[in-house]
C-alpha cells in the first residue's frame, strides 16, 4: 500500500501488527511518530472504524502534531478519533460521567494557583504556621500522593514525620474542600477515570468496546495513574500498542516510571517487541558514543542504534581550565562555525541545570552572538533574580519605590495591598519616597532589616554581603522549605548570583555595591539583539528531549555538575542521569562538542571537579582531544601548549590510600547530611591536614573539610 512507502522492515512490521499487545522500542531518531500516524491509518484501511481509536501523547503540541500528519493520511475520518494528551482524555471521561462521580454539570477545574490558595487557607483555618509548613511543599506532596494513587486514608498509614502529619491533615481537608465546591484538580483528571472504572464495571465494558485499538507514545514517561488507565482500558481486548524508549526516560523528578515500559511483556503476555534501531538523525560516530555510555546502565531494554548517514566527524573534547575558559572555547568555535556560513539556529548549547545559562549568556552578549533561552527566561530575568537585585537596589537607594513594592512583601511577611496603598498616600502627602512613608506595623520590620543591611554593606566583600541578602531577607529559607523541584532551581540560580559578583570583584578588585549594580545594568540592558529568529539556542538538557541540531554543544561534564551531585546517593537516579547524557548526545546531527574545566566559579567560589564519569565512558576512538594542558618545568615555570593525547580518567584516586577516601565516594556530615568528595587536597608535609572539597545539597554547596574531621564519616 502507499502508506507503507518509505518504511523500513521494522516499522512496516510494527504498522501491520494489529491484533495483541505490541511494544515499540523506538530508538533516539528512528521514525517513532512515522510508525504511530501510519498505524491508526492502516488500521482505517482495513475497516476499523476510526472512534474505535484511542490515541494517547503528553503534550498538546505532540497531539496537534499527530492530528495534523493522520489528517494528511486519511482526510476528514480523523476528526472522528480521540488524539489527545491523558488529562483531556481523562477530562473527556468525567464530563461523560460526572454524575456518577458525585459531581454538577457544572463542575469547575483548579490549576495549580487556585489549589495553592485552598492550601493556604487550611493552613490558616487550622492554625498552622506558612513559614514552618510551605504550602507549596505541602502542594507538590499531595499532588506526588494523587498521581501514585495514594488517598488520605492510605496515607494515613505511612505519614510519620511532622510535615508528613501537616500534610495528611491538609490532605484530608483539601479533598472535601474540592467536593464541597464542585470542583476537581488537574490530578483528579487522571484519578477520577481510574476511580469510575473500577466502581463501575459496565461504563469500563463501554469504553473498553468504544477504544477497541489503544495508542500510547512516551510509554517510558507514564506515571501511576496513567499506566493504570492505560491497562484498565486495554484489559478486554489487550489491542494496545505502546511505543517509547526506556533509554530517554529522564522524567523520574515528576513522577513518571520507566519501569512501566520494562515490565511491558510482564503485563501483556505473548508482546510483540519490535525494535526501531536505525536513527535517520545522526552520523555513525554519535551513535556510537551514545551507545557506549548508555550501555554502562543495568535498568533497560538492549538496543544498539545504527546509522546510514556515514561515519561523520569526531567529537570534539575539550577541558579548559577554567570555566570562563569553556565559555571562551564554545564562543570561538559558534564564530568559526558562523564565519563558514552555518545558520546561528541550527547550534545549540545544552548544559544540566539553569545556573549554568549566565556564563555562557554573557559570553555569547560579549561576542555580539545573537542567543535565544529556549523554555525558560535569561538569567536576569528570573524572578528570583529580580526579586534579589530589587534588594539590593532598595539597599542602595531607598527611595526606588519600584523595588520597594516588588519586594516589601517578598517573602511573604503580612504586608497586603493595602498597606501599600496606604504608603503611596502617605508618600504622596508628605512628599517623601514610600520606604520614608514607612513608620509602623509589619513594614516597619522590613524597613528595619534593610537598615541594619545598609549600615554593614561596605563592611564585606560583595559576595558574603549577597550571602548575607540572602539569609536576612529570607529568600533563600523560602526556598529550601518548598521542597520542590522548581524551587531547587531557583535557589541555584540565587546561589549562582554570588558567582556574577565573585567575577566583578576579581575583574575590578575591591568595588562598591553600587558600582556593581550600574555593571549588572549595562548587562540586562544589552539584550535587544536576541529576539533574532537566527540565534544560538540555550536550554537544559531536560527541555531538548524532542528537538535537534546540526551543530551540538555539551557543556559542564564534571562530577557533581553533570551527573548532578544531587543524584550521587542514588544508583537509580545516576542511571538517569546517564539517560540524560543519551538524549544530550543523541540531539546531534552533524557536529558533536563535549566540554568540562579543572577548576570552575560556580555559586560564589572557585570549585575542582573530576572529569564527569560520562567522558570516560566513550570510546576514546571516537574523540578528538583539543584540551588545554597546563603543565610545569623542573623550575616550576608554567608551560601552555596543546596535547591531543591528554589521558582521560576519572578513576583514578587521589592521595593515598591510607586516607581511605578517593574522589566521587560519599560522605555523610553531621550538620550538611550526604556529599560527594569532588576533590582531594594533599597535605604532604601533614597528611593528617589534607583537606576534602565536598559537594552537598543547596543550600550548602561545596565545603572544604579536613579529613579527619569528627563529623565526617565515609558512607
Amino acid at each position: 500500500m502507499d502508506i507503507l512507502e518509505n518504511l523500513n522492515k521494522e516499522q512496516i512490521e510494527a504498522v501491520k501488527h494489529i491484533d495483541g499487545p505490541l511494544l515499540v522500542l523506538a530508538g533516539a531518531g528512528s521514525g517513532k511518530t512515522k510508525v504511530l500516524t501510519t498505524r491508526i491509518a492502516y488500521l482505517i484501511s482495513l475497516g476499523v472504524s476510526p472512534d474505535n481509536i484511542l490515541a494517547i501523547t503528553f503534550t498538546n503540541k505532540a497531539a496537534g502534531e499527530m492530528k495534523e500528519r493522520i489528517s494528511k493520511l486519511v482526510g476528514f475520518s480523523s476528526k472522528f478519533m480521540q488524539i489527545s494528551t491523558f488529562h483531556s482524555f481523562g477530562l473527556k471521561i468525567v464530563k461523560e460521567n460526572y454524575e456518577y462521580l458525585g459531581y454538577d454539570k457544572n463542575f469547575v477545574i483548579f490549576d495549580a494557583d487556585d489549589t495553592l490558595t485552598i492550601i493556604k487557607k487550611i493552613l490558616k483555618d487550622k492554625n498552622l504556621d506558612p513559614e514552618k509548613f510551605n504550602p507549596r511543599a505541602i502542594r507538590s506532596q499531595i499532588s506526588k500522593l494523587k498521581n501514585d494513587l495514594i488517598d488520605s486514608k492510605k496515607y494515613s498509614s505511612f505519614s510519620l514525620t511532622e510535615f508528613e502529619k501537616v500534610v495528611l491533615e491538609v490532605y484530608k481537608k483539601y479533598e472535601s474542600e474540592l467536593i464541597k465546591n464542585n470542583s476537581l484538580d488537574f490530578d483528579d483528571l487522571l484519578i477520577l477515570p481510574i476511580k469510575l472504572f473500577e466502581q463501575r464495571k459496565d461504563l469500563l465494558l463501554m469504553y473498553q468496546e468504544r477504544y477497541k485499538y489503544i495508542l500510547i507514545d512516551e510509554y517510558q514517561d507514564t506515571n501511576e495513574a496513567q499506566y493504570k488507565l492505560t491497562k484498565l482500558l486495554a484489559s478486554k481486548y489487550k489491542n494496545i500498542c505502546c511505543v517509547g524508549d526506556a533509554d530517554q526516560a529522564i522524567y523520574g523528578f515528576r513522577g513518571a516510571n520507566y519501569k512501566n515500559i520494562l515490565n511491558f511483556e510482564s503485563d501483556y503476555k505473548n508482546a510483540l517487541v519490535i525494535k526501531l534501531e536505525e536513527n535517520y538523525r545522526s552520523s555513525k560516530t554519535i551513535l556510537d558514543a551514545a551507545n557506549s555510555v548508555i550501555k554502562n546502565n543495568k535498568n533497560r531494554k538492549s538496543k544498539n542504534l545504527y546509522s546510514n548517514l556515514g561515519i561523520g566527524d569526531k567529537i570534539t573534547y575539550y577541558r579548559a581550565n577554567s570555566g570562563l575558559d569553556e565559555v571562551k572555547y564554545v564562543v570561538n568555535k559558534i564564530k568559526e562555525l558562523k564565519d563558514n556560513l552555518v545558520s546561528l539556529s541550527d547550534i545549540v548549547i545544552l548544559y544540566r541545570t539553569n545556573a549554568q545559562s549566565r556564563v555562557f549568556e554573557d559570553g555569547l552578549m560579549k561576542a555580539g552572538i545573537p542567543y535565544k533561552i529556549v523554555g525558560g527566561l535569561n538569567f536576569y530575568s528570573r524572578m528570583e533574580i529580580k526579586n534579589l537585585l530589587a534588594y539590593l537596589r532598595l539597599i542602595c537607594n531607598s527611595n526606588d519605590n519600584v523595588s520597594l513594592e516588588r519586594i516589601i512583601n517578598v517573602p511573604r511577611r503580612g504586608i497586603g495591598t493595602k498597606t501599600i496603598s496606604n504608603l503611596y498616600d502617605k508618600s504622596y502627602l508628605f512628599n517623601v519616597s514610600l520606604y520614608d512613608a514607612i513608620d509602623s506595623g509589619k513594614e516597619l520590620v522590613f524597613k528595619n532589616m534593610i537598615e541594619e543591611l545598609k549600615s554593614i554593606k561596605d563592611t564585606m566583600s560583595l559576595v558574603e554581603f549577597i550571602d548575607l541578602v540572602l539569609d536576612k531577607s529570607g529568600l533563600r529559607k523560602e526556598l529550601v522549605d518548598e521542597k520542590t523541584l522548581e524551587a531547587d532551581i531557583r535557589l541555584e540560580n540565587l546561589e549562582e548570583f554570588k558567582s556574577v559578583a565573585k567575577s566583578f570583584e576579581d575583574e575590578m578588585g575591591v568595588v562598591s555595591l553600587d558600582d556593581f549594580l550600574l555593571n549588572v545594568s549595562l548587562i540586562t540592558d544589552n539584550n535587544d539583539f536576541k529576539e533574532d529568529n537566527n540565534a544560538v539556542s540555550l536550554m537544559t538538557i531536560h527541555a531538548v528531549k524532542g528537538l535537534e541540531f546540526d551543530y551540538v554543544f555539551v557543556v559542564g561534564l564534571e562530577e557533581g555538575l553533570f551527573p548532578h551531585q544531587n543524584s550521587m546517593f542514588s544508583e537509580e537516579e545516576l542511571e538517569e542521569e546517564r539517560r540524560l547524557c543519551y538524549v544530550a548526545i543523541t540531539r546531534c546531527k552533524k557536529k558533536l562538542y563535549l566540554s568540562n574545566a579543572r577548576m570552575r566559579l560556580m555559586y560564589g567560589s572557585e570549585q575542582v571537579y573530576p572529569i564527569s564519569r560520562f567522558i570516560n565512558e566513550i570510546d576514546a576512538n571516537l574523540l578528538e582531544n583539543e584540551s588545554k594542558v597546563v603543565k610545569y618545568d623542573e623550575k616550576n615555570k608554567k608551560i601552555d601548549y596543546n596535547d591531543s593525547s591528554e589521558k582521560i580518567d576519572v578513576k583514578s584516586k587521589y592521595g593515598d590510600d591510607e586516607m581511605n577516601y578517593k574522589v566521587g565516594d560519599l560522605v555523610y556530615h553531621e550538620v550538611f547530611g550526604m556529599g560527594t568528595i569532588t576533590n582531594i587536597i594533599l597535605n604532604e608535609k601533614d597528611p593528617k591536614k589534607t583537606l576534602l572539597k565536598i559537594a552537598f545539597k543547596l543550600p550548602y554547596g561545596i565545603k572544604t573539610l579536613i579529613y579527619s574531621h569528627k563529623s565526617l564519616r565515609k558512607v
